[in-house]
């Protein structure tokens, strides 16, 4: 293959799309490989209480708006029905389900791509493959001595499971916030945690913060230090049911517990809370583990990348990693990765931007 890219989220079948543009014929000259069972990404994961109205952002895939959608219908339906209708109508051929294992230094200056379907030797690389694979879990004091359940955001079931129950949130993003306000309608009791204050954004949140947010974010992918979310620099929406949840004392945050007990979590001052439940909406790390064959890492844990390209090695692209992890960013990193692909194919002259 000329390319091989891995993931078919947003990143990868934008990328997809511009290498079919490009010229480009899959099966021939490029291969998209997805690990998931099904069209959608990560999206297909979500939980179903995560309706459609509810997503914050939703860009359309290069070339195909998504219309008419039902706002009630959960999220995981609507994109994943999305992308597998973007993949009919593009023919862009995604392998799936495939697992990835490693990429290494091949022969004749190819890159190496070691799969469950057989391996692929590939001039250039697209690695899309997102964080929803690897959610973070804090670890703590006492952890393995609590006598209750623990789970993650990537296995939230939606607020059901949680009736009657006693709930500790962890965690101050956009997701922890949504499922402590769905859990506080069903749940005896609900407490809040975070490591910081939470930060709460009014108004609109127009082109120019959305820019200022992705510099912040792509500062430290060219210092070669691990990702931030976008969202991690933009604070939380100020909207009517933050506002409702605040004002009945749901989003009542208390700092970070010092330890876990068998019965809930306790605070070096000596406040305690007895919990049924912790949920750790604690983010996810980039999924890069099956690229450290490469020694693409930087002394500060990151891969450094100059618009997609890993410094390290001109023939790796990211994409939807650090400040292209958004919908719209990873849309514009398909496409600049496609550009820059195409010049070390020797398919487009320097300079000449991917049309």
């Amino acid at each position: 293959m000329d390319v091989v890219v891995i993931g078919a989220g947003q990143a990868g079948l934008s990328a997809a799309f511009h290498l079919r543009r490009a010229g480009l014929e899959p099966d021939r000259d490029f291969v998209v490989l997805d690990h998931a069972p099904h069209p959608g990404g990560a999206w297909q994961f979500r939980w179903p209480s995560l309706t459609y109205g509810k997503v914050h952002g939703m860009h359309a895939l290069p070339g195909m708006e998504l219309t008419g959608a039902d706002p009630a219908r959960p999220s995981s339906e609507v994109i994943g029905a999305y992308f597998d209708t973007y993949e009919r109508t593009f023919d862009l051929r995604v392998h799936r389900p495939v697992d990835v294992t490693a990429v290494r230094e091949g022969d004749g200056g190819r890159l190496r791509v070691d799969t469950s379907e057989g391996v692929y030797a590939t001039r250039a690389l697209i690695n899309a493959t997102g964080t929803w694979d690897r959610p973070f879990w804090p670890r703590y004091p006492g952890q393995e001595t609590f006598r209750g359940r623990q789970l993650h955001t990537s296995g939230y079931p939606g607020p059901a499971e949680f009736a009657g129950k006693r709930v500790l949130v962890v965690g101050g993003g956009a997701s922890g916030t949504q499922h402590l306000m769905e859990i506080a309608e069903v749940a005896a009791g609900t407490t809040w945690v975070t490591r910081r204050e939470p930060v709460y954004r009014e108004g609109p949140f127009g082109e120019a913060e959305g820019r200022a947010a992705v510099a912040l974010v792509e500062e430290r992918v060219r210092l070669g230090l691990p990702p931030r979310s976008v969202v991690s620099v933009t604070g939380l929406p100020l909207n009517d049911a933050i506002r409702a949840a605040r004002e009945r004392g749901i989003l009542d945050r208390l700092p970070m517990f010092d330890r876990i007990t068998p019965t809930g979590v306790a605070w070096d001052d000596g406040r305690t809370a007895d919990v049924d439940v912790i949920l750790w909406a604690t983010g996810f790390r980039a999924a890069i583990d099956h690229l450290t064959p490469l020694r693409l890492r930087e002394p500060g844990g990151g891969i450094r990348v100059e618009g997609t390209r890993a410094v390290r090695d001109e023939r790796v692209h990211l994409v939807g990693y650090g400040p292209s992890a958004s919908t719209i960013g990873a849309n514009r990193a398909g496409r600049a990765a496609v550009s820059g692909i195409r010049r070390l194919l020797g398919r487009e002259p320097a300079g000449v931007a991917a049309g």
